[in-house]
């Protein structure tokens, strides 16, 4: 067949700064989009932004109701949407919180065939910009991805708010955003579609390396601006990689072992209290031990991890010490039919993720053993 098809996807329009929730409706027009809006929300997204919203709303005289979102995006949650929207004859959908309740407006939208705009109050994971969902169980556990025909029509991020979110939440991020460059590199070396299925662009391969170098760059930096509750240039930089940077580079390039194994450690209990990005900073670590990166590689990706307080153990991830029978669990479910881990350049089984996760856990105890004046509990 030849050359194969390369095939890149953003949002149609990608907004960024403080206080950008105020040019919300305006922006809206812009793109000739009309309401009424369904806004899906978290109640923290509510909290901080209904007043704004009745301002830019009215000045772009467009009808909107807010849905509060039930905390999980679960195939139940996003019929319960639909519902809502389908009441209130809704012409576009917004999503306005963390990662799942952005996942859960893209289903509803994509359901009812409606433009959807994200606005995320967080820097907590890359899936402001793309085209899919990850689906999860009542219970927390990965599900399925799904995958929609278009990008966002809008993706609206208001850096005032995101400098007064956890410090933990953007550190989520990074450690989303931190597998990006490293997944890419395992798709395209290996020649595997992208989630578009087509083949990468060297855009978006050159967008992953920028995503991970400006991680190293900013990402201590960044995380002084929340304590300061202020948007800074650093912090812009930092939520641009962890949001379209990585978005893009994800989306276009490709997914691999961390995030696989990130979808498998969902299956162990103990990690249900942890962040996405939190386990797939943890998944990165076992990816490095699968392709036997350089030790100078590992040692950076450690050392920014611990520089910014990601986790890099297993017990930082709710399950010090797991029996053989959970880590086999981890890793038939990471390495199911289907699964991103199957990007990966090399044959990947059940027996050498386990093999990959206790190298990780065990090289980033000794790293950390090493830093001088650490004592480890």
């Amino acid at each position: 067949m030849g050359i194969p098809l390369k095939v890149l996807c953003a949002p149609a329009r990608y907004t960024q700064g403080p206080y950008a929730t105020e040019q919300l409706g305006a922006e809206i027009r812009n793109l000739g989009l009309e309401g009424p809006a369904l806004i899906v929300a978290g109640r923290s997204a509510i909290r901080l932004l209904s007043e704004t919203w009745g301002r830019t709303f009215a000045e772009a005289a467009m009808g909107y109701q807010v849905f509060t979102f039930a905390g999980e995006c679960t195939a139940a949650e996003i019929w319960r949407g639909g519902q809502a929207a389908r009441a209130m004859k809704a012409r576009v959908v917004i999503g306005a919180g963390g990662g799942k309740v952005l996942d859960t407006a893209r289903a509803i939208a994509a359901d009812l065939s409606l433009p959807v705009i994200n606005c995320p109050t967080l820097a907590s994971s890359d899936a402001p910009c793309s085209a899919l969902s990850v689906i999860y169980t009542q219970e927390g556990s990965f599900e399925e991805y799904r995958i929609y025909r278009r990008n966002p029509d809008l993706v609206l991020v208001d850096t005032a708010i995101i400098a007064k979110s956890p410090v933990r939440l953007l550190v989520a991020g990074m450690g989303d955003a931190l597998a990006t460059w490293f997944e890419a590199k395992a798709c395209v070396h290996g020649g595997v579609k992208n989630m578009r299925g087509g083949a990468s662009t060297r855009t978006a391969f050159a967008l992953a390396e920028l995503c991970y170098k400006t991680l190293l760059d900013e990402g201590v930096t960044a995380i002084a601006a929340l304590h300061q509750q202020e948007p800074s240039d650093s912090l812009e930089r930092l939520v641009e990689a962890n949001t379209l940077l990585s978005g893009l580079g994800f989306e276009s390039s490709g997914l691999a072992a961390a995030h696989a194994i990130h979808n498998g450690l969902t299956t162990a209990p103990g990690t249900h209290g942890y962040m996405h990005g939190e386990k797939v900073a943890f998944g990165l670590i076992s990816q490095l031990m699968l392709e036997s990166q350089p030790q100078s590689v590992v040692d950076e990706v450690l050392a920014f991890s611990e520089s910014v307080g990601l986790p890099i153990t297993f017990a930082e991830i709710g399950i010090g010490n797991p029996s053989q029978e959970l880590l086999e669990r981890v890793a038939k479910r990471a390495t199911a039919p289907g699964e991103t881990i199957h990007n990966e350049p090399i044959t990947v089984t059940a027996e050498s993720v386990v093999e990959a996760m206790r190298a990780a856990d065990s090289l980033a105890t000794s790293f950390r053993q090493s830093i001088p004046g650490h004592t480890c509990a």
